[in-house]
């Protein structure tokens, strides 16, 4: 495993310096990229897995952070630019992936800000290993993906899974669910909140993410929830009672119905700190501003 610094310009960042690291999974090895900026103490940036999920999205408030800390944003393995095979992506791929990643780019403990799915592989490796992490927020945390939300059983979300990763219809079907105006409806439905900010230059840029070799792969996982790290509400809720590590949560006033309940039950636990605003589930990208406003206090404090 190594790391080496791009090209800028082959890189599209938010600004920082933008470099990959080699990854092996399966003896089979991954350029995974990530982008650093500022100066200070470490904190990692884990964007929300969906699938228009990039570092990207991540850059507003990355940029806010820079002049506090040293910042990190990472493409995920199958997402944004990093490497996207045809692998079998799994909970286990995606929880050592972050094991190593962050003992191969970090040499002491680190302050880091989730976002949606990426909430259980957090706390999992928190509760594995506390001294990696020295604080964590998360950002609409959830644990469960779009299909088993809506209902799906894991026989039918296997079924579309496989579905997806075959070679021509697969494809087909993947295009049909990543077409612009479907990109914009999703957004509006439990996305962002503010219609306006939907331009079809920021819609542009999400369809060019969806459209990259491999893509499909990684996203059906997720819909399918197959990269659902935990089954169960409660295994959720006991990975934060196990925490050792502080912990604040941040919560959109728009988050889905179903989504916002499941957010307010991971607040209300002892020594969790939690905080209300405006937003839904891209809130870290809509209103950066805001989660740094309403995190401060918290990423500051001794």
């Amino acid at each position: 495993m190594s790391t080496n610094l791009l090209s800028t310009s082959n890189a599209v960042g938010f600004g920082g310096v933008v470099q990959e690291y080699l990854w092996n999974s399966d003896n089979q090895q991954l350029r995974i990229v990530y982008e650093t900026l500022g100066k200070g103490s470490p904190l990692l940036l884990l964007p929300a897995f969906s699938t228009v999920s990039t570092r990207l999205e991540m850059g507003e408030l990355a940029r806010l952070l820079a002049p506090h800390f040293q910042v990190t944003a990472v493409d995920w393995p199958g997402f944004g630019e990093s490497s996207r095979p045809s692998l079998d992506y799994s909970p286990a791929l995606y929880h050592q992936f972050l094991a190593d990643f962050v003992k191969s780019v970090f040499n002491t403990a680190i302050t880091v800000i989730a976002a949606g799915h990426a909430a259980s592989y957090v706390l999992q490796l928190a509760q594995r290993e506390p001294a990696v992490f020295s604080r964590i927020v998360l950002v609409a945390p959830t644990w469960r993906g779009p299909l088993p939300t809506m209902g799906a059983t894991q026989q039918t979300a296997g079924m579309v899974k496989e579905l997806v990763r075959s070679p021509i219809l697969g494809q087909a079907l993947y295009k049909l669910n990543t077409t612009p105006s479907f990109l914009s409806f999703m957004y509006r439905r439990h996305v962002f909140t503010d219609a306006a900010k939907l331009t079809p230059n920021f819609i542009e840029k999400k369809w060019q993410t969806t459209q990259k070799p491999g893509a499909r792969f990684a996203s059906a996982a997720f819909v399918t929830g197959n990269l659902d790290a935990v089954r169960e509400q409660s295994d959720f809720l006991a990975l934060v009672r196990s925490l050792s590590v502080p912990l604040m949560i941040v919560i959109g006033e728009s988050s889905p119905p179903k989504s916002r309940a499941e957010m307010e039950a991971l607040a209300a636990l002892p020594g969790v700190k939690s905080v209300v605003i405006p937003g839904s589930l891209g809130m870290h990208e809509e209103y950066p501003a805001e989660v740094l406003e309403a995190v401060q206090d918290f990423l500051f404090s001794a």
